[in-house]
């Protein structure tokens, strides 16, 4: 069960999905108030709409239906709806061939039964399903939370302007044309997200200051990558994007920071990133500078790879894709997306920055 704003208790919502009345009723016996509350579509077309209009914890979705069948919801809840975590429990008849069940997997269900099925057997998917459903949506919830933070890094360097949203999306696109799995690519975007997060515990007398800094304060602004290293370790699916926050400052001929490393021994997601990140800083105006074209910007980088700052083969990679699809990096309004964009508005507008003293550098 799930707990509204007001704290009170809510049973789950389960939407169940069968032509069959009594294999509908089995359900609605079995997965009985207070714990849960079924709702009842009797074929594909209802079901979407019910999807449509209500949230839900979880559905089991019977395969064998006229017109819209399960698969097909199944493909509407994953790729029309992106809905990549509504657990999806697929039932199939007796004797169903294992074909069928994969085909189910690879779409994208969480889990199947066969009928006819065993209440008990029933209850035992449905609760591991709400139960796996719960545990996203906490961690959904810690994600956008750090997200937040990481916009509100942004907030508190007025230079970045929409920096976050732009690398996060052109990451992915340098990402993909490289290659990377998707897997990779997730840890990308969200490395691209957090990478400055760090900058949450720069005093602000250093990360504000208008001229240079001197020594010891270019010393703390470093301690950034440190910083935003250790503020996402604690999560075990961020953990993975660690590499990318301590390393995206790091140069190719071991003159970068935090830890000096050359060459190969820079994570690749690091190097892919710096690349986009750099872009930005040129291509986009900021208070003390103004934006230089491509042709400048491809120039910089060109001169930066060869004094052996950046990763030669990745550097033509990307000045390739900057001079052959320069519009793919360009900004739309769509990508300044949610990124935690809501809740960071939240915060602010209630003035909780200030839990974050401006002198204050964590450790």
């Amino acid at each position: 069960m799930t707990q509204s704003p007001g704290h009170e208790i809510q049973p789950y919502k389960v939407l169940v999905v069968d032509d069959d009345a009594a294999q509908l009723r089995l359900a609605q016996a079995t997965l009985r108030a207070p714990k849960y509350q079924v709702i009842l579509a009797v074929d594909g077309r209802q079901a979407v709409e019910r999807l449509h209009g209500e949230d839900f914890d979880a559905v089991l979705l019977d395969r064998r239906m006229p017109g819209l069948d399960g698969h097909a919801v199944l493909r509407h809840i994953r790729d029309i709806m992106d809905e990549p975590l509504l657990p999806v429990i697929m039932v199939t008849a007796f004797g169903g061939g294992g074909d069928d069940i994969s085909q189910a997997l690879g779409l994208g269900a969480t889990d199947f039964i066969r009928k006819p099925y065993d209440p008990l057997e029933l209850m035992a998917r449905v609760d591991a399903a709400v139960a796996h459903k719960r545990l996203t949506d906490q961690l959904e919830d810690a994600e956008s939370i750090l997200f937040a933070q990481a916009r509100m890094a942004e907030a508190r360097d007025h230079h970045t302007g929409d920096h976050v949203a732009r690398v996060a999306r052109n990451a992915l696109v340098f990402g993909r044309a490289l290659g990377l799995a998707a897997e990779d690519l997730l840890i990308l975007r969200r490395g691209a997200v957090l990478h400055d997060i760090g900058k949450l515990g720069i005093p602000d007398a250093i990360l504000l200051k208008p001229g240079k800094l001197s020594e010891a304060e270019w010393t703390v602004m470093q301690s950034h990558t440190v910083i935003g290293e250790r503020l996402v370790s604690g999560m075990r699916r961020m953990r993975p994007a660690a590499e990318i926050i301590r390393s995206h400052h790091e140069r190719w001929d071991a003159s970068g920071y935090p830890d000096g490393l050359r060459g190969e021994a820079i994570p690749l997601l690091a190097r892919v990133f710096q690349l986009v990140d750099i872009h930005d800083a040129l291509a986009y105006e900021r208070p003390y500078k103004t934006a230089l074209a491509a042709a400048e910007v491809a120039g910089i980088l060109e001169r930066e790879a060869e004094m052996g700052w950046r990763d030669p083969q990745l550097t033509r990679v990307f000045l390739g894709l900057l001079r052959h699809r320069p519009r793919d990096l360009e900004p739309r309004a769509a990508d300044m997306d949610d990124l935690g964009q809501s809740l960071f508005n939240d915060i602010t507008r209630t003035g909780a920055l200030s839990w974050m003293h401006g002198n204050t550098v964590l450790s």
